[in-house]
């Protein structure tokens, strides 16, 4: 048997490789079920199974309907945090999002993505880290290994490939500083989700 690279396998490989393509069948067995599970109108039901499948959700958050996960047991949310309907968390590695965030519709959060410039193209993965007070627009798309600090704004459609600073603005593709917030200690509360979102 061989590789798709052409590559002759040992029947050691022929084993493994078929061990580790049973645990991703599974693995996408469970994303479909949380993908049907996204879309019932109830915050509470909703987290539920994704706590049992081991994402870690703190009081108070909540994920909007039809969000779409990449193995969500890598995956933490603080406390007071939302997220928009339709977004995309990716916990293939480590994400974390922090308290009292703000993400909203449609924003692709990534932890893996293919080298391009590997012979097998091969996938990598980094954590990406969002800290405390953060809101992310509509749209925005935030890529491996990011770390957004404290209270930084990822304007709308933005696309972040690298980290942001506390309480800085940014915005554009490839997401650049426009400016810095001029709060710099924040007690707000995001606010409660609405019931059939």
């Amino acid at each position: 048997m061989r590789d798709r690279m052409g590559n002759e396998l040992t029947a050691e490989q022929v084993m493994a490789k078929a061990a580790n393509r049973s645990v991703n069948i599974l693995l996408e067995l469970e994303l479909f079920f949380l993908h049907c599970v996204g879309w019932i109108p109830s915050h509470y039901v909703r987290r539920f199974f994704y706590r049992l499948a081991g994402m870690k959700i703190g009081k108070g958050s909540a994920i909007h309907m039809g969000a779409t996960f990449y193995d969500p047991s890598r995956i933490v949310i603080g406390e007071d945090s939302i997220i928009g309907e339709r977004a995309v968390l990716d916990g293939r590695e480590k994400l974390i999002i922090g308290n009292h965030v703000a993400i909203a519709s449609e924003v692709m959060i990534y932890n893996a993505e293919h080298d391009v410039h590997s012979d097998d193209f091969r996938p990598v993965q980094s954590p990406v880290i969002i800290g405390d007070y953060v809101f992310i627009g509509p749209r925005a798309i935030i890529l491996p290994g990011v770390i957004i600090k404290r209270g930084a704004i990822i304007a709308a459609g933005a696309v972040v490939t690298k980290d942001v600073s506390e309480n800085q603005i940014v915005g554009g593709v490839p997401a650049k500083p426009i400016t810095n917030r001029r709060q710099t200690e924040f007690r707000y509360r995001v606010g409660r989700a609405r019931w059939f979102r």
